[in-house]
C-alpha cells in the first residue's frame, strides 16, 4: 500500500488552512453524507460521489446542492484537482478503488478524522457512544437544548423530517454519534477516537460488529483513549456488565450512571400509547417527567439527555418541559402509511436486542394490533449465526414473523450463516408463524397475504429489505 498521502486528525489540523476544496468518495453513506453537508456549512467546496445513489439520503444530498458525480463513468484525474480526497470506509483496503486512491497523488483522510479537526476541534462535544440508541439518543439531545435555549451543533446518522442531519449550531455545544465502527481501510480504529469528545455518553455496550472485532474486550479497549482523556462528564448505563468494567476500569472519570436496575432510574415506568411517565435520580432527589416517548429502550436514552442537562446546571423545571415533546429520526419506529389497512412501521433494528425492544414498544403503541415482524438480518453480525438464539428469543413478541433473507453470506470468518429455518421451527414450536422469504416477489405476496386491519407491519432491517423501500410497495402506503 502506498500511504504517504494519508491524513490521520494532527496531520489534518496542521494543514486546515491549505484546505479549500474536498471530495467526499463514497458520499452516500449516513456518516459520508451528513459529514460532507457539515464541511460545506464550514465554507469548504465540497464535492461527492458514489455507485448508487438511494433514498432517503440520495434525496437529502440533492437538495444540499452538493455536486455528486457516478463513479461508475469518473474521469479519476479530476480528484487532481482536489486539496483533499474523504474516503469512506465502505472501501477494501485491497480493492481497485483503494490502489487508485493512493496513487493520485491527493492527499486522503477517513471522515472521522475530518470532522475531529475541522468540525468540532474548537467545540463543547458530547459524544453519544454504544451498541444501541446512539442515533435516537443525538437526536434527543439535539431537541432537548434547542428547547432549552442553546443553538446546538449535531451530526446524526439518519435522516431527519424537515431537517438536515448534520448542523454546525451557533452554541458550543456539540451533539455527535459516535460509532465504534472503524474509520477507514487505512484506519482501524473507532471513528469517535477522532472527534475530540469532551462527554461521553454511553448507551449500552455489547458484542456487534463482529467483522472487525474479535469479543467484547476488542470493543472496550476502543474506549480507553476517550477515557483517558475525557474532562467532561461520563453518562453510563450501567445495566451493561462491559460499561461498569470501564467506570471501574477508569474510576476517576466523572461519572453519573443510569439503568433500569440501577439506583438512579428510571424508575416507575408507566407507559400508554399516549406517552410515558417516569422517575430519574440526580444528587440524591428524585424528580417526575412525562414524555410522548414509549418503550423502555428510549426512556433510557432520554434519561442521558435528562442527566446531561441537570449535570450542566438547567433547572429541572426547563428540563421537565423539554422532553415532553419528541421526534424520531426516520427508520426509528417510522409509521410509513397503511397498507391494505395495517399500519407499516419502519424501523432500523437489526441487533437482537434492538428486535426486542423494538417489538415492545411498537406493542405499547398499538395494543389492540396483531404485530407482523418482517426481519432482514442484514449486517454482518446479523447474517452470521452469532446471535441465532438471540434473535429467536426476541421473536417471540411477535404474533408472526416473515423472515427477508438476503443473498449475502456472513463476512464474518469465525461464523456460519443465521440458520432461518432452525428458528422458524422454534417459533412455530412456540406457536408462532413464522415464513422465509428469499426475494421481493414472495415478500411482497406473504405482505398481500398478512396485511389487514386488525394487524400492523414492523419492518426491521437497517437495508432496503430485499428492495421493499426502493419497490412499489412504497408508493402503495396511503
Amino acid at each position: 500500500m502506498n500511504l504517504n498521502h494519508k491524513l490521520d486528525l494532527k496531520g489534518l489540523i496542521n494543514k486546515k488552512n491549505q484546505i479549500k476544496k474536498i471530495f467526499f468518495y463514497r458520499i452516500c453513506g449516513t456518516g459520508m453524507g451528513a459529514a460532507a453537508c457539515l464541511l460545506r456549512e464550514c465554507g469548504y467546496d465540497v464535492e461527492g460521489g458514489d455507485l448508487n445513489f438511494f433514498p432517503p439520503m440520495s434525496t437529502y444530498l440533492e437538495k444540499t446542492g452538493i455536486p455528486l458525480h457516478n463513479l461508475a463513468d469518473f474521469d479519476w484525474d479530476k480528484l487532481k484537482e482536489f486539496d483533499l480526497i474523504v474516503v469512506g470506509n465502505v472501501v477494501p483496503r485491497n480493492g481497485e478503488d483503494a490502489r487508485r486512491l493512493e496513487e493520485i497523488g491527493t492527499p486522503f483522510c477517513s471522515f472521522p478524522a475530518v470532522m475531529g479537526a475541522f468540525v468540532l476541534h474548537d467545540k463543547n462535544v458530547v459524544g453519544i457512544a454504544g451498541t444501541h440508541g446512539k442515533t435516537t439518543t443525538t437526536y434527543f439531545m439535539s431537541q432537548v437544548f434547542k428547547a432549552l435555549g442553546h443553538d446546538p451543533g449535531y451530526f446524526i446518522g439518519g435522516v431527519l423530517e424537515g431537517e438536515n442531519s448534520s448542523y454546525l449550531g451557533q452554541s458550543p455545544y456539540f451533539f455527535i454519534e459516535s460509532d465504534e465502527y472503524d474509520s477507514a481501510y487505512f484506519e482501524k480504529i473507532s471513528k469517535f477516537r477522532s472527534y475530540t469528545l469532551n462527554h461521553l455518553i454511553l448507551t449500552s455496550l455489547e458484542f456487534d460488529h463482529a467483522d472487525i472485532f474479535t469479543d467484547i474486550e476488542d470493543i472496550k479497549k476502543e474506549f480507553h483513549p476517550v477515557l483517558e482523556e475525557l474532562k467532561g462528564v461520563a453518562i453510563a448505563n450501567s445495566d451493561y456488565a462491559a460499561v461498569e468494567d470501564l467506570m471501574v476500569q477508569f474510576s476517576n472519570c466523572h461519572w453519573h450512571r443510569y439503568g433500569s436496575r440501577s439506583d438512579f432510574g428510571p424508575r416507575k415506568i408507566t407507559q400508554s400509547h399516549a406517552g410515558s411517565e417516569f422517575e430519574v435520580r440526580y444528587e440524591n432527589q428524585w424528580f417526575q417527567f412525562k414524555t410522548n416517548v414509549v418503550g423502555e429502550h428510549n426512556i433510557l436514552n432520554l434519561t442521558t439527555c435528562i442527566l446531561f442537562a441537570l449535570s450542566e446546571g438547567h433547572e429541572v423545571g426547563a428540563v421537565q418541559e423539554a422532553v415532553k415533546n419528541l421526534e424520531f429520526v426516520k427508520r426509528r419506529q417510522e409509521l410509513r402509511g397503511l397498507y391494505q389497512g395495517a399500519p407499516v412501521i419502519d424501523d432500523f433494528a437489526h441487533h437482537p436486542r434492538s428486535v426486542d425492544c423494538t417489538i415492545a414498544a411498537v406493542k405499547t403503541k398499538y395494543p389492540d394490533k396483531k404485530i407482523k415482524v418482517i426481519l432482514e438480518p442484514n449486517s454482518a453480525t446479523a447474517r452470521s449465526n452469532i446471535f441465532q438464539d438471540e434473535f429467536a428469543a426476541a421473536l417471540l413478541g411477535a404474533d408472526e414473523v416473515v423472515f427477508a433473507k438476503p443473498e449475502r453470506a456472513t463476512t464474518v470468518k469465525s461464523a456460519e450463516n443465521l440458520d432461518y429455518e432452525q428458528i422458524a421451527l422454534f417459533l412455530k414450536q412456540k406457536g408462532r408463524s413464522a415464513v422465509i422469504c428469499d426475494s421481493l416477489e414472495g415478500l411482497r405476496e406473504k405482505i398481500n397475504e398478512i396485511a389487514n386491519e386488525e394487524s400492523l407491519l414492523l419492518v426491521l432491517s437497517n437495508g432496503t429489505c430485499l428492495g421493499l423501500w426502493k419497490s412499489s410497495f412504497v408508493d402503495e402506503l396511503q
